[in-house]
């Protein structure tokens, strides 16, 4: 067992990067909010994916929340490279409101980042990007809370993802 596997299961987002024709995805487990004010986050990227250097040429990306729906679009960013392997999905890239790169449309949300540092640690690059804009399905989002039955993905083992059961659990109780 790899020890960081000891972590999962972890949510399952889809990092936007690039733009025109040189736009790429990729899905990332290694995703966070590194600061609440002003609101950053921060994605692992492996130098040697696509979007990595495109992260470091235009300065920006776009965290997506997918959905169980997108799971098989999903699997496609994930386990192929490059811009082409999008031309295999049903992956909508719409306009986003503040920066170049594209966000996607069906995803459940998106987080669009201005790149403000970028570390290597390791085998991987740490990302951090400034939330400058975001959008968002209503139905998926509910207040502050999500909606669980919006179908949220988290990726448990390589070709095993979960979604989460309208359960909540409250200490006390």
């Amino acid at each position: 067992m790899k020890p960081y596997r000891l972590l999962y299961p972890m949510r399952t987002y889809l990092v936007v990067a690039g733009k025109g024709r040189e736009a790429n995805v990729m899905a990332a487990d290694w995703v966070t909010i590194v600061s609440a004010e002003p609101f950053m986050v921060g994605v692992a990227v492996a130098p040697e994916r696509y979007t990595w250097g495109l992260i470091r040429k235009h300065r920006e990306f776009v965290i997506s929340v997918p959905s169980l729906g997108m799971l098989d679009d999903v699997w496609i960013v994930g386990t192929r490279h490059g811009p082409s392997k999008l031309r295999e999905t049903s992956i909508e890239l719409v306009p986003s409101k503040v920066i170049e790169t594209p966000s996607i449309g069906n995803a459940l949300a998106n987080l669009e980042c201005r790149l403000v540092d970028e570390k290597a640690y390791g085998d991987h690059s740490w990302f951090v990007g400034e939330v400058v804009g975001s959008s968002y399905k209503m139905d998926a989002f509910s207040g502050d809370s999500p909606r669980l039955e919006a179908g949220f993905l988290a990726h448990v083992s390589w070709t095993d993802f979960v979604t989460f059961e309208k359960k909540i659990y409250r200490p006390g109780k």
